[in-house]
């Protein structure tokens, strides 16, 4: 059972692929956010069609052009968030620029995620006017991994199975990054959760030494007052 386990593993890593199309119109940007660990190779694949009244039909527009933004996104829990003060945008924090582009209705784009956590890919088009009434369908293929463009370079080199282990070594090492990355994760919040605890034992010690104090001040005081009934 186990020998089919890592098998099974490999073969989802190496499919670890998005693809989808989506509408927006003029002026809209679109986002998406995907989880990566540290150095990770993206490899994304787009392609705009603009709406054409006169033929009822989407088509291609020299004109048409499309803007690609990459950035890593933080969280009000993470600590990289209080350590470094990131610009917060609603409830996600925009840290820095890894990607931005400008390209025609065709094209690609490639990155590396050189820290771990979730990076937001936004798009939209070159279209400025407010006032246009543009209908875009935008297909968009993204590849988690090794490119395969270096593959395929290597294999004009190398025989068949030697480019074989050389995936699987890739494959394995991708495994190993975010097997690395869970482990980064957990140890945060792990380290968020004892000081909650620890927060909150204290706070409920304080709670009781009120209580105390307070019970022999009223204790202390009823004392004094029958003494001094008595007294008279």
């Amino acid at each position: 059972m186990r020998n089919l386990f890592l098998p099974s593993i490999l073969l989802s890593l190496a499919l670890a692929a998005n693809a989808l199309h989506f509408y927006l119109d003029a002026n809209e940007k679109r986002c998406f956010v995907e989880e990566l660990p540290t150095d990770t190779v993206v490899e994304g694949h787009y392609r705009a069609l603009e709406w054409s009244e006169a033929r009822q039909e989407y088509v291609v527009d020299e004109n048409l052009g499309i803007h690609v933004e990459v950035e890593v996104c933080f969280y009000p829990n993470d600590p990289q968030v209080i350590s470094n003060g990131l610009h917060k945008t609603q409830e996600v924090y925009s840290g820095h620029t890894v990607v931005k582009t400008k390209g025609p209705s065709e094209g690609r784009f490639t990155f590396t995620s050189h820290e771990s956590g979730d990076h937001s890919i936004c798009l939209s088009t070159n279209y400025t006017s407010w006032f246009s009434s543009t209908h875009i369908r935008l297909y968009l293929d993204i590849v988690v991994g090794t490119t395969r463009a270096d593959a395929e370079h290597d294999r004009t080199h190398v025989s068949e199975l030697s480019a074989k282990i050389r995936d699987l070594n890739q494959k394995l090492e991708d495994i190993r990054r975010e097997q690395q990355y869970q482990r980064e994760r957990e140890a945060d919040y792990r380290d968020l959760s004892e000081t909650t605890n620890s927060r909150a034992v204290w706070y409920s010690v304080a709670q009781i030494v009120v209580l105390v104090v307070t019970c022999m001040w009223q204790l202390r005081h009823l004392k004094n007052f029958f003494e001094d009934r008595k007294a008279r």
